[in-house]
């Protein structure tokens, strides 16, 4: 006799949870072509096939479910391929589709507000995390997601609690504990030393070790005892870059085929260049980037698309390498041949579904197209640049104590010292030759000159992107947009002066980085 169809889903996705991929796939294959009229099993075959590692197979297989019966949950599914593929537009779209009948399970509405968040929608992926908590509290990562939302959002008190609640069912959840350390400055009063020393010293996990370690370092440089800070964050990033395979000189092939490929870049005619004219806000992260996003974003005319991929991939997309890294010698060399109009057109399409369209113009504030400011220039010639530019020893610190997504490759030189010296050399040695190549096209900012006389940067700043004067940039604290980046919670302060001449807490332990850049010429106190 044959399976009833609820049994055979129930079974298939049985499989896919206890990881039997290769097996639910094969039944869903035999289920979808006995019955072809059927969307479930065209569902399941595709999220079968994703899982196996071939995602444009599971799209194609789960777009046909779609056609048979749009169920919220396979739009949700399908808007979450889209994002690994970076079709961003499609995938809004799919979420779109999906409001109209949202997933009744937890897992669905997760993924919902995972590909809101994804694409830089925020308020958006709220309700569904807090769905997803309501269906299933007892599960973590639920929970976490919920929290990160509301502190991106600035729900600062409801995202404490929120990780306190988690905490209290996962006392060693390393996400959890890193990302209240970084909430709120920590004081006497209110703090979590004793408790992340004895999780630290619990955790074995090197990915909570990592975690772990940064917030405390926070959290013992917060209550001003930068020693035991320094050393905690030391012994943290040193044990996580003995696990990596990094080697500064591939950042530095990076910089050199740079370099090395602008003149013929720029020695190539450009067709069409589009006539938009997006603000870039680029430098070395850590740096004030997201402090200028928030101020041109205050504008009545301005509004922010966050740290947007769309510049990087249409340069990789234009070289037509096939690396896994977006960026390489290889993509480099390659794209000086490319047609710098078509680059730009396709930026434009790859930004819109980032850009909410509500203001005439937006900002992309992803701090390393510092890479790719010659391409900008020619390939959108109306765009505003902005570099940030800070004390470099600040930035070799605050790169050194920043944990980056840990995840991504690129920004491996922060786990040494010397390394992200070495980097910050580079950084500045690229800002040099596009000043000399794009005379007046690049606004270079000092993060110090912006708190010493905000007012004035301002109208520097907004003269340089062509906006008028708005005294709501001088109140950008008031900005409610979300803040998805480490600066969350010090942008929705008035500008302050903490973070000029930080370095000078540690600066015994920074002194091989002083020497480095002193012998590259660069200027240091």
């Amino acid at each position: 006799m044959a399976r009833p169809p609820d049994a055979t889903a129930s079974a298939i996705r049985g499989a896919l949870a206890r990881g039997e991929i290769t097996a639910a796939l094969a039944a869903a294959d035999r289920w979808r072509h006995a019955a072809p009229a059927v969307a479930e099993p065209f569902f399941l075959a595709g999220l079968a096939t994703a899982m196996l590692g071939k995602v444009s197979g599971g799209i194609a297989l789960i777009e046909q479910a779609v056609a048979r019966g749009g169920r919220g949950e396979y739009q949700a599914q399908l808007a979450r391929l889209y994002t690994l593929v970076r079709r961003d537009g499609d995938a809004a779209r799919a979420l779109a589709a999906a409001e109209a009948a949202p997933p009744r399970d937890a897992l669905g509405r997760d993924t919902m507000g995972c590909v809101y968040a994804r694409l830089g929608d925020h308020a958006a992926s709220l309700p569904h995390f807090a769905a997803a908590v309501r269906l299933e509290p007892a599960n973590a990562a639920f929970r976490y997601n919920l929290a990160a939302a509301l502190s991106f959002v600035g729900r600062q008190a409801e995202a404490e609690d929120a990780l306190e609640a988690l905490i209290a069912r996962a006392p060693g959840d390393a996400r959890a504990h890193h990302l209240l350390a970084g909430l709120r400055r920590q004081t006497p009063e209110r703090h979590h030393i004793d408790r992340l020393t004895a999780a630290h010293a619990a955790a074995t996990a090197p990915r909570d070790r990592l975690l772990l370690g940064y917030a405390l370092a926070k959290e013992l440089d917060d209550l001003a005892d930068p020693h035991a800070a320094f050393a905690m964050l030391a012994q943290a990033n040193a044990e996580h870059r003995a696990t990596l395979p990094y080697r500064f000189a591939d950042d530095e092939a990076v910089f050199d085929a740079i370099e090395a490929c602008w003149a013929a870049f720029a020695a190539r005619a450009t067709s069409d260049p589009p006539g938009v004219a997006p603000m870039f806000v680029v430098g070395m992260p850590r740096t004030g980037t997201t402090l200028v996003d928030r101020i041109l974003s205050s504008h009545p005319d301005v509004e922010s698309a966050g740290e947007l991929q769309a510049l990087p991939l249409a340069i990789k997309a234009a070289a037509g390498t096939r690396g896994r890294r977006v960026l390489d010698p290889d993509t480099i060399r390659a794209a000086s041949h490319a047609d710098a109009g078509a680059i730009g057109r396709d930026y434009l399409a790859r930004s819109a579904p980032h850009v909410p369209g509500r203001r005439p113009r937006f900002v992309d504030k992803f701090p390393g197209n510092f890479l790719y400011l010659g391409p900008i220039a020619r390939a959108l010639p109306g765009a505003a640049i902005v570099c940030l530019r800070r004390d470099p020893l600040d930035t070799v610190l605050a790169n050194f104590r920043n944990l980056f997504a840990i995840g991504s490759r690129y920004y491996d030189y922060s786990y040494d010292l010397l390394d992200t010296a070495a980097y910050y050399h580079r950084f500045d040695r690229l800002m040099a030759i596009w000043r000399a190549a794009l005379p007046g096209r690049v606004l270079e900012l000092g993060y110090e000159a912006l708190v010493d006389d905000q007012a004035g940067q301002t109208r520097r700043l907004l003269d340089h992107c062509g906006l008028s004067w708005s005294d709501a940039c001088l109140d950008f604290q008031a900005n409610a947009a979300p803040v998805a980046t480490p600066s969350a919670a010090q942008v929705r302060r008035p500008l302050y002066r903490d973070a000029v001449g930080r370095w000078r807490r540690h600066a015994e332990a920074l002194e091989p980085a002083r020497a480095f850049l002193r012998r590259q010429g660069i200027p240091v106190d």
